[in-house]
């Protein structure tokens, strides 16, 4: 039944993403996808998700059945421990099955970002420079992985867009999000809200109306689990602005850091440069922004750099 919808789910979406990869990036410049890699990286999707979500879904419906009237807190724990098994597997062993990841290999860039991440204190399992250009030209870069097996991602397209002082600055606002603890407290964040979430969904296991309000006369815990996740965003949706909130604290957080550490006005220019390439929203809706936006807007962060600049931080 949980099979079934999830492929009805991605029947309903394929039209939508059909669109947006081979209509709206390519009418604007950025689509380097094919259908035949469209259509592979669909079916490797699947794959993970049956190699690794019906297992995850086998256990959750067992302890719904087996594990009694606090199962949720049983399914909680299983559910946490499967979110940092995947962020650790995420760049060894299911990245790659994506795109092609090579050590980087300039060697005077390398050994500029290693003194960087010295002087910041960062244990990484190396640098490393993604293929993204064989699927889009937005370019980007990103910390991945836990412990031992993190390591720093750069995108093909980001690195031939800027030049090494503006890398350095975009690597010195990721170090901010490590300094300042940013990802240990969205998980610790993130942790507590599924915790919440599987609570409330023992608790409506019980309530016979909350069935009965979608015409559900005889259910089960396979209906008790989908229903719930379909409705989720019900209960959710209040945290979307405050989510928002805390993630564009800590971007500018981490442009205060790149700013102290490296050079305001690089890192202007390789966020203008970034914002001009990946054709970003600059005049952002106010309210919009402010409700499902993670990063403040373009005028934003420019403005807080410049004051940072004007103050002698850098």
């Amino acid at each position: 039944l949980i099979l079934i919808v999830v492929i009805a789910e991605m029947i309903i979406d394929l039209p939508l993403e059909l669109y947006s990869t081979f209509r709206i990036e390519s009418k604007f410049g950025f689509n380097r996808t094919t259908p035949s890699r469209f259509l592979i990286d669909k079916l490797l999707q699947i794959l993970l998700f049956l190699a690794l979500g019906l297992p995850l879904l086998f256990v959750m419906l067992t302890l719904m059945s087996k594990a009694g009237i606090y199962w949720w807190v049983w399914a909680w724990a299983v559910w946490m421990a499967f979110l940092f098994f995947i962020t650790w597997a995420f760049p060894t062993f299911i990245a790659p099955l994506f795109n092609k990841f090579k050590p980087l290999d300039d060697v005077s860039l390398k050994r500029r970002l290693e003194g960087l991440l010295k002087n910041c204190g960062f244990k990484s399992n190396g640098m490393y420079v993604m293929d993204g250009s064989k699927r889009s030209s937005h370019g980007n870069a990103y910390f991945t992985g836990l412990g031992k097996n993190k390591r720093i991602v750069f995108f093909d397209t980001l690195l031939e867009g800027l030049n090494e002082n503006q890398i350095e600055a975009v690597l010195a606002h990721e170090l901010g999000h490590f300094k300042h603890k940013h990802i240990s407290k969205m998980i610790k964040l993130n942790t507590l809200i599924s915790f919440l979430g599987l609570a409330l969904l023992g608790w409506l296991c019980e309530q016979k109306w909350f069935f009965l309000s979608f015409g559900i006369q005889n259910q089960n815990d396979a209906i008790s689990l989908m229903l719930f996740f379909l409705i989720i965003p019900v209960f959710t949706i209040f945290l979307t602005p405050l989510k928002s909130r805390i993630s564009r604290k800590h971007e500018f957080e981490a442009d205060n850091f790149a700013a102290e550490t490296t050079n305001a006005k690089l890192l202007i220019e390789g966020l203008i440069k970034m914002y001009k390439d990946n054709a970003s929203t600059v005049t952002s809706d106010p309210f919009y922004s402010a409700f499902y936006y993670s990063h403040p807007s373009a005028t934003d962060r420019v403005a807080n750099l410049i004051q940072k600049e004007n103050m002698g931080v850098s």
